[in-house]
C-alpha cells in the first residue's frame, strides 16, 4: 500500500461504517472502510494514517485488534469508539496503545477533531521514523575510529581526553571529529549528540 495517510474505519455495523466514511470524506480526507478487524489485517499489511475502530465487534474485538496491531509493529494511531457503558474497555484500549477513545453517540466535530489529531500524530511519527533511519544510515557510514570518537563526544569528553583514550593526538581527534560532523550532517556538536542519543534511545 502507498504511504498516503488514510483514515481506516473498522466497524461491523454497515450503517455506521458508511456514515463515518461519508463524514470523513466530507472533511476532505481519504477513507477506507473495513467490516471487521480481520478484514483490515488481511487487506492492509502496512497502514499509513490512522484507524478508527469499534471496541465491541464479533470475532476479533477492539482490544484484541490493538494487540494484533502492536505485534505487527509500526501500528498507526488508533481511535476506539465505545458505548457509554464501555468506559472500562476504553481504558483497557488505551493501555493497549489506543491514542484516544470516543463515546457514542458523539458530535461530528468531536470525531473529526480526534481524527485530525491522530493523523497529525501519524505524520510526526512517520517523519521521526524517516529521520531515525537516515541517522542510522549515517552512523553506519562511520569508520570504527570515527565511531569511537563519536562515542567519546557523546560521553562529554574533551578532544584531549578522547585522544588519550584512543592513543592518538588531539589534532587527529579534531580531524576525525570534523569527518564525523560531515558524515552525520550535523551543524553543531549539540545536534550531533542529539542524533546519536535519539538512535540509542530508539
Amino acid at each position: 500500500m502507498s504511504g498516503e495517510a488514510v483514515v481506516h474505519v473498522v466497524d461491523d455495523d454497515a450503517a455506521v461504517r458508511r456514515a463515518l466514511g461519508f463524514l470523513v470524506a466530507s472533511d476532505g480526507l481519504p477513507v477506507r472502510l473495513h467490516e471487521s478487524a480481520l478484514a483490515f489485517l488481511e487487506s492492509v499489511p502496512q497502514a499509513a494514517g490512522c484507524i478508527v475502530t469499534d471496541v465491541r465487534m464479533p470475532g476479533l474485538d477492539g482490544i484484541a485488534f490493538l494487540r494484533r496491531l502492536r505485534e505487527r509493529g509500526n501500528a498507526p494511531p488508533v481511535i476506539v469508539m465505545t458505548g457509554h457503558a464501555d468506559v472500562p474497555m476504553a481504558v483497557e484500549a488505551m493501555k493497549q496503545g489506543a491514542v484516544d477513545f470516543i463515546e457514542k453517540p458523539f458530535d461530528d466535530e468531536v470525531f473529526l477533531a480526534a481524527v485530525r489529531t491522530a493523523l497529525d500524530r501519524a505524520g510526526r511519527t512517520a517523519a521521526e521514523g524517516a529521520l531515525a533511519a537516515a541517522v542510522r544510515g549515517r552512523l553506519a557510514s562511520l569508520s570504527e575510529r570515527e565511531r569511537q570518537v563519536l562515542d567519546g563526544l557523546v560521553a562529554g569528553k574533551a578532544n584531549k581526553v578522547i585522544g588519550l583514550d584512543l592513543g592518538i593526538s588531539p589534532r587527529t581527534v579534531e580531524i576525525y571529529r570534523a569527518n564525523v560532523m560531515t558524515k552525520m550532517q550535523a551543524a553543531s556538536l549539540s545536534e550531533l549528540v542529539r542524533m546519536a542519543l535519539s538512535v540509542s534511545r530508539a
